[in-house]
């Protein structure tokens, strides 16, 4: 894995503990050779993984609307910055770039993204690992209600499985290295209609 992309607030949340872990994922990018991609951002904790990667010596590539330059604040230092047009083309862009994504903690855009490229991997249009690092357990009501779609068969448990979760960026980075993407070869079967 050489590139990942991390989706996060560019808020810092109610306590420090989330950009105290953002700043530990960007060390530990930085120490495996890993190129971080993300929003662009300065603010929050999206700019705290990006300045923890840079400060550590690591690469991070933003991708950015040039609507968001602003209101977002671009992160002026960053190894690159990709001004597109749309949110659209940020995250094709970003899904372009990277092998692989983590959801730190963030509001309703950090979950349109997360679900829309684990999606993807649902249908196959990619096979990139997807996870979600739990700081302070921000993300145990999303995992039940995964493990809730799953037992109500409206998430296949093999699919289910491709969310992979750990509270500590070196645990979730070491579930990517050994990540192995279910098959995908039919949703539903005809009598399941």
């Amino acid at each position: 894995m050489k590139t990942l992309a991390v989706f996060c607030g560019s808020s810092k949340g109610a306590s420090n503990v989330y950009l105290e872990a953002a700043k530990k994922l960007g060390k530990e990018l930085a120490k495996r050779n890993i190129t971080l991609v993300y929003g662009g951002a300065c603010v929050g904790i999206m700019g705290a993984v990006a300045d923890s990667v840079l400060e550590a010596g690591g690469k991070v590539i933003g991708v950015m609307p040039s609507f968001l330059e602003k209101r977002e604040i671009s992160h002026k230092n960053l190894t690159e910055l990709i001004v597109v047009d749309s949110m659209h083309e940020r995250k094709a862009k970003m899904a372009e770039l990277a092998d692989g994504f983590i959801a730190l903690p963030g509001g309703p855009g950090t979950l349109e993204e997360f679900f829309e490229i684990f999606t993807w991997a649902q249908l196959g249009l990619h096979h990139k690992p997807c996870g979600l690092l739990n700081i302070n357990h921000y993300y145990d009501p999303l995992v039940a209600l995964f493990n809730h779609m799953s037992d109500e068969q409206f998430l296949h448990e093999k699919y289910r499985s491709m969310a992979l979760v750990d509270v500590e960026p070196n645990g979730l980075l070491d579930q990517f290295n050994t990540y192995e993407p279910p098959t995908v070869t039919s949703f539903i079967t005809e009598k399941q209609t």
